[in-house]
């Protein structure tokens, strides 16, 4: 009976502590016209056309090149600090990532499963969660699509689109110089741009940036730890197996320690007006002191870790320690002194071409992108003298060419047509230690490991699409089309070596039946979506959408073959993942261009959405699918008055209800009783049928100020000061009460000053000045719970407070 009421009064205090809408941090692009006072329009490609958001039938939200700049938003993670219902979570192993838009993501514990949520950078398509180790910056825009996306951004994508376009040459020379200083982290940042024309018809860009923390975010207080491990065929033989003690030192205190370095060269040619094109190459380092830096125990049964017996009270702390260093000698992909550590590299090629046409508008889309990721790992995540330690080396590529033809007529009726092809490989390789055994008799880079794992993956996607679009009146468009998908997998997984204590666990390469899994898998896919848009005004536009969208299954390169397991190819494969539904919304602006407000409601099931998980009783990981459905409504508004040139008042509040709708034979928690919910299929599994999704809050929020000002003759000066409030969630995709996030605010800010011109600017950016620890994914810790214990919960928290004083110079 008092529902009603507290929704009301949640969404009022989700209004007045929320953070920045990121339509709201758009402000004008490079040819959006400058006024006096009022809102700045806002363009986006959304359709692959130019078009203001106010008139674009998709729920979009759009962050400009100066934005970006201002506000220091270079990274994905930093995007998701700032904009409601969208988190970014940073995994140590499998995809990477845990990327979450409306409260659908995709598990991150999975190195084969693509994102719900696709990433697209000039065009082409990323959908591996690693992306989120790019460093993106010297960009022009960037547009985040709420919703299924079957149409305009290469593959489709079940959840949403972030889409990236980075920055082309200009036509008069342009040099740039950036530096900045982070206070927490101590890092120093450097970035250099040189812009301008080679020839009439030839523009040069490159940018290249350079970071070094001398310092980090999170604390490591570990201690020393001994590693005690047996020689498996002294136990056999004499039954004592020769323990031997190996010291594994505390990793990096501070972490993570990044160095990072990024470069993009651009060459755009224009010999006609008609004709543009563009060829972006592009290569990127990353480099840290420890892959699960982010790892911290926010809540264990027992108040500490049951592994080491610290508090367990989350924050910004991290126990774990180094791989010892006698062992690590040997230890493949290793440093020679067992430190920790993540290394990313990548290189990057995209071609576009635009041929403008009286009536038709051809485009072509082509590119080549790499990158290899390598670490080793505590892979306990809170290090004991039991001791599990992983490295990893995985190397992805894609080669991809889309082409598009639109068509603008005079008449009622247009047309798009285009194709996507795609070929990727992916090869995996795992080495890990644990159990305490060694095998003496073996070579030394197998000695004190206990299993490894090879695989591959090749990958062959071609896709039709098109859309039709008829204007009935001039107010009414409606528009219908559909992408038709065919993709191959061939995959390969092995265990070429288990140590004999653990033969009757893994099996390996010698197993002459299920030794080696092959799988051929064959995906065929329609998905259609139609729109109506009325604009009974020019500043009002009312649409409707019928959506689907498909993402494509696959194969978990890292999961396991598990001797207790019956159907091993099962184990290891997992099905397309599907979404269907409606989208609404009501775009004004009002009170002569000085108020933008939009409103949109959704509901859309997902059927086959792709859930990974650790099976304790069989020792596999598994993909399992489930059905669900997210519904909600979303506002944002603008406020620009003309009355005081350069005030800005922005915000948003969103209510999302995201929860499975069929998934009766989920997996049970770890430690979860039967009184709790696990008494499905011998008590082994749990009946999820409507309960929440993970990182799934019903209600989030945002609210900013920002006032740009002339304070002097050539002088100008700035600030923004920006809240984000998300409620309570499951970081659990099980229902795990203990992977509770409470409610929480974090709050930005930044103040400027610099010349009228932009010739140069001092700023000062600072980032969850709340300093409020929280989290957007968790594992139940390795090695922790059982029969009447859960597990200890280890999250993928975020960064904390951060200040950054920052200096550009433009020449």
């Amino acid at each position: 009976m008092k529902t009603q009421p507290r929704i009301l009064s949640v969404s009022l205090i989700a209004l007045a502590l929320s953070s920045i809408s990121t339509a709201a941090l758009a402000q004008n692009t490079a040819d959006s016209q400058a006024q006096e006072g009022g809102l700045q329009d806002i363009v986006v490609t959304a359709r692959k056309r130019a078009e203001s958001v106010q008139d674009v039938p998709v729920a979009v939200t759009a962050i400009s090149a100066e934005a970006i700049r201002q506000q220091d938003l270079t990274s994905l993670e930093k995007v998701a600090a700032r904009t409601p219902n969208f988190s970014v979570g940073r995994a140590s192993n499998g995809s990477g990532a845990q990327l979450t838009l409306r409260g659908i993501g995709s598990s991150s514990t999975s190195i084969g499963i693509e994102q719900s949520v696709a990433v697209v950078v000039d065009g082409a398509y990323y959908g591996q969660g690693r992306v989120i180790q790019e460093g993106f910056f010297d960009l022009a825009r960037m547009e985040l699509l709420k919703g299924p996306q079957a149409l305009f951004f290469g593959k489709n994508a079940t959840a949403g689109v972030v889409s990236l376009t980075t920055a082309d040459p200009t036509n008069e020379v342009e040099i740039i110089g950036r530096a900045g200083y982070e206070f927490k982290a101590q890092q120093v940042q450097l970035e250099a741009i040189a812009s301008g024309p080679l020839t009439e018809t030839v523009g040069l860009r490159v940018a290249v940036r350079g970071s070094k923390m001398y310092g980090g975010y999170y604390k490591n207080q570990s201690v020393d730890r001994t590693y005690t491990n047996l020689d498996i065929q002294d136990l056999i033989a004499e039954g004592t197996g020769n323990p031997i003690g190996h010291v594994a030192t505390p990793a990096a205190t501070d972490a993570p320690g990044e160095k990072e370095l990024l470069g993009r060269v651009t060459l755009k040619f224009t010999p006609t007006e008609e004709l543009t094109a563009t060829l972006k190459a592009s290569y990127d380092i990353n480099k840290v002191n420890n892959s699960s830096w982010n790892y911290s125990a926010y809540h264990c049964p027992t108040g500490v870790s049951q592994l080491t017996g610290y508090a367990c009270d989350g924050g910004f702390v991290t126990h774990q320690n180094n791989i010892p260093t006698d062992i690590a000698a040997n230890f493949p992909y290793s440093k020679k002194d067992g430190q920790l550590y993540n290394r990313y590299r990548s290189y990057a090629i995209t071609g576009n071409v635009n041929y403008e046409m009286d009536d038709v508008t051809l485009t072509s889309v082509t590119n080549y992108n790499n990158n290899n990721n390598r670490w080793a790992c505590a892979c306990d995540f809170q290090s004991s003298d039991a001791g599990t330690w992983a490295t990893e080396n995985s190397t992805f590529w894609a080669l991809s060419q889309e082409v598009r033809a639109l068509t603008t007529f005079d008449g009622p009726i247009n047309l798009m047509l285009g194709g996507l092809y795609q070929k990727t490989k992916r090869d995996f390789d795992q080495f890990i230690m644990f159990a305490g055994l060694r095998d003496d008799s073996v070579s030394a880079a197998n000695q004190n490991l206990a299993t490894t794992k090879t695989s591959y993956t090749k990958g062959e996607t071609a896709a039709l699409f098109g859309q039709v679009t008829w204007k009935i009146v001039p107010t009414v468009e409606v528009a219908g089309g559909v992408r038709y998908t065919h993709e191959t997998k061939k995959s390969f997984f092995t265990q070429p070596y288990n140590n004999v204590g653990v033969q009757f666990i893994f099996r390996d390469i010698s197993d002459p039946l299920l030794g080696q899994i092959y799988a051929d898998q064959t995906f065929n896919n329609w998905s259609p979506e139609a729109t109506i848009t009325w604009k009974p005004m020019n500043d009002v536009l009312v649409y409707g959408a019928f959506k689907t969208a498909y993402k494509s299954g696959g194969f978990s390169n890292g999961g396991i073959n598990s001797m207790f397991s019956s159907t091993p190819l099962d184990d290891l494969t997992f099905n397309p993942e599907k979404a269907r539904g409606f989208e609404a919304g009501v775009k004004t602006t009002l009170l002569d261009r000085q108020l933008r407000l939009n409103l949109g409601l959704y509901t859309y099931g997902y059927n086959d959405l792709q859930v990974d998980f650790f099976n304790s009783p069989i020792f596999a990981f598994q993909t399992l699918t489930a059905d669900a459905r997210t519904k909600g409504v979303e506002v944002e508004f603008e406020y620009a008055p003309r009355a005081v040139d350069g005030l800005n008042v922005h915000g948003t509040i969103n209510y999302n209800r995201a929860r499975y709708t069929n998934f009766p034979s989920a997996p049970c928690y770890a430690g979860e009783s039967i009184a709790e919910g696990c008494s499905v299929d011998g008590n082994t599994r749990q009946n999820l049928s409507g309960k929440p999704l993970s990182v799934a809050p019903k209600w989030t929020g945002s609210f900013g100020v920002g006032y740009d000002t002339a304070v002097s003759d050539g002088l100008k000066a700035g600030i923004n000061v920006d809240a984000r409030y998300s409620a309570s969630y499951l970081a659990s995709a099980f229902n795990n009460a203990d992977s509770k996030q409470k409610s929480y605010v974090s709050l930005d800010a930044g103040v400027r000053i610099g010349a009228e011109d932009d010739n140069w600017q001092l700023a000062l950016i600072g980032k969850n000045l709340t300093n409020k620890f929280y989290v957007s994914g968790v594992v139940d810790g390795p090695s922790t719970g059982g029969v009447g214990l859960h597990a200890d919960q280890l999250g993928f928290g975020n960064v904390p407070r951060t200040v950054q004083v920052q200096v550009t110079k433009r020449f």
